[in-house]
């Protein structure tokens, strides 16, 4: 008899509402940032119960600074198996533009991508 072993390999994100309340899900790498908004929303915990949204499509992931787009999937992200990750999720109506954080810290700097004429 033969016996047949299968692995199934599951990331653990630990989630942070802005309020500092914390709870870890376990996801599949093929999960995208949409399927966890969802997810999470429809397994909303009770202890969040203040900071429940009205729709899943206002959560918003946040990892390494940078707001996850719906599509991105934790497998593109090349997270870790068997430790956790740690993801901000927030309710935001929109996310940023890709390129607007550069925008800004050219502004801070005052770095510019024109010629100078002397």
């Amino acid at each position: 008899m033969a016996v047949l072993f299968v692995f199934v390999f599951q990331i653990n994100l630990r989630l942070i509402l802005v309020s500092g309340k914390t709870k870890e899900f376990l996801f599949s790498p093929n999960d995208s940032a949409a399927d966890i908004a969802k997810h999470v929303y429809d397994n909303w915990p009770m202890d969040w119960e203040e900071e429940q949204v009205s729709s899943p499509n206002i959560l918003r992931l946040i990892y390494q600074g940078r707001f996850l787009h719906g599509n991105v999937t934790l497998g593109a992200l090349k997270l870790p198996f068997g430790k956790t990750t740690v993801m901000h999720l927030v309710a935001r109506e929109t996310l940023p533009e890709p390129n607007s954080q550069g925008q800004r810290n050219r502004e801070k700097t005052g770095e510019s991508n024109c010629c100078v004429i002397l």
